[in-house]
């Protein structure tokens, strides 16, 4: 049984226990329900949450160990010229085995060993899913029957559930955190042994980047630099750009469709608005590569302007179009939530409308608007699929916007995929770039919490 299907079993499992419980709670009551320290719904839920909650936490332990002692197994009863392999060669044999089980392409052709282990794996695995179905059935079974046999009218059954609950959002916090840390801590740990091979200094001043690399010793290549200053300047121009496009189109279109769009109107220009953040980038970069940036040449042409048909101006222009939703929508939704005494207040008053938006409105929204700008920047500022289409991969450093740019988050990939080493410095590079564009996400997010507490009007 495959492990979804096991999954879906459990729950159904644990939807039946809850209404074995809950009919339990009635029996145990003998009709007066006040007897019962908890109502009916919270002895189901706890009968439910027994019923699942183990053979889920075993069935999540049991497949993240499944392939590792499946593997060792395997690996066990192969040949002893194999087993004597380097790290890497035997890794590449355990790919072709587990590529053998799939049926997927191998590195080589597959021999008689190789076949043998591959039918061993698949026997190891459909016996481990078997009994993996067998023991988280039982135990689902058996948890459910011993909870059934302790409900009690005295039991705090309504306790012990918002307990198990409490407990769950802890470990859903830590395990959020943590996995924050992890990452953290992970691209520190390749950034470090990038500037062990790169001095720190030449990494964030250089005003070369050209990380390309010889492979081996004996091979003719470049040395490589590091100098990422192009990168961080292309980014933050292409970011620029789209900012300037979609913070002013954003917040008149949220102030229009707040303030002054009939409900009928708004209630059809929103979503069609929001559209724009349901298109895959793809097409952004599509439509930026084939009709905007020709669009630029050919114009800019006209004017006597020399504009690349890859250039910062294009991809700029179309990602600013592309977050214009991110801002709109949630400055929209922000002014909605303004309590509409504060608007009549104004009226009252004498104010205008304008002068409402202006002096009452913007400043009691203004927390939600920086953070949707910043959710727009954020989202511009990890976007590649539209540089890489409409900007290019040439790392040049210049603040002309018809020039081909680059950004990080394009390099990051660029610097990922191919056949160099993990541990050279072009790889490592990547982690490098990926650390100071979270120190400078960091920085932007403490910006904006000094602006939003400098700023923010509070209202009884």
């Amino acid at each position: 049984m495959s492990v979804p299907l096991l999954v879906a079993t459990l729950l159904v499992m644990s939807s039946v226990a809850y209404f074995f419980g809950r009919r339990r709670a009635f029996a145990v009551a003998q009709g007066r329900l006040r007897s019962l320290h908890s109502l009916p719904a919270y002895y189901g839920l706890y009968v439910s949450i027994w019923c699942g909650l183990p053979a889920l936490l075993l069935l999540g332990l049991w497949v993240s160990f499944e392939g590792t002692i499946i593997t060792k197994l395997v690996v066990g009863g192969l040949p002893e010229e194999i087993r004597n392999l380097g790290p890497d060669r035997l890794n590449l044999v355990v790919n072709d085995i587990q590529n053998l089980v799939r049926g997927s392409i191998v590195s080589s052709k597959p021999d008689a060993a190789m076949r043998a282990a591959a039918e061993r794996y698949a026997s190891l695995q459909s016996i481990s899913h078997a009994a993996m179905f067998v023991v988280a059935i039982a135990i689902a079974i058996l948890a459910a029957a011993l909870t059934l046999t302790r409900i009690r009218p005295q039991q705090r059954a309504r306790n012990a559930v918002e307990r198990i609950l409490l407990w769950t959002l802890i470990a859903s916090s830590t395990l959020a955190i943590l996995t924050t840390v992890g990452i953290v801590l992970s691209v520190l740990f390749e950034s470090i042994r990038f500037f062990h091979a790169v001095p720190i200094t030449e990494f964030l001043f250089g005003l070369d980047w050209s990380p390309q690399i010889a492979i081996r010793a004996d091979q003719v290549g470049s040395s490589g630099a590091f100098g990422a200053v192009p990168v961080f300047a292309g980014t933050l121009m292409i970011t620029l750009i789209a900012m300037l496009v979609a913070v002013p189109v954003g917040l008149m279109s949220a102030i229009y469709l707040s303030e002054y769009a009939s409900a009928r109107l708004r209630a059809t220009a929103k979503p069609a608005l929001e559209i724009l953040a349901g298109i895959p980038t793809v097409v952004y970069g599509f439509f930026a590569a084939l009709i905007v940036a020709p669009f630029l040449r050919d114009n800019g042409a006209l004017l006597g302007l020399n504009i690349a048909s890859e250039s910062a101006l294009a991809a700029g222009l179309v990602m600013g179009i592309m977050i214009i939703p991110f801002v709109s929508s949630l400055s929209d939704d922000v002014m909605n939530a303004v309590p509409q005494a504060l608007r009549d207040g104004a009226y009252g008053m004498g104010a205008t409308q304008a002068e409402t938006i202006r002096r009452v409105i913007f400043p009691a929204a203004l927390p939600g608007i920086v953070g949707a700008v910043l959710l727009a920047v954020s989202r511009a500022i990890g976007e590649t699929m539209i540089v890489v289409m409409a900007a290019g991969l040439a790392a040049n450093l210049s603040a002309n916007p018809f020039q081909a740019v680059t950004t990080v988050t394009v390099q990051i990939v660029t610097l990922l995929i191919g056949d160099q080493e993990f541990d050279s410095p072009k790889t490592l590079a990547a982690f490098a770039l990926g650390l100071v564009l979270f120190a400078v996400t960091l920085c932007l997010n403490v910006i904006a919490l000094y602006i939003v507490r400098r700023y923010r009007e509070q209202y009884e």
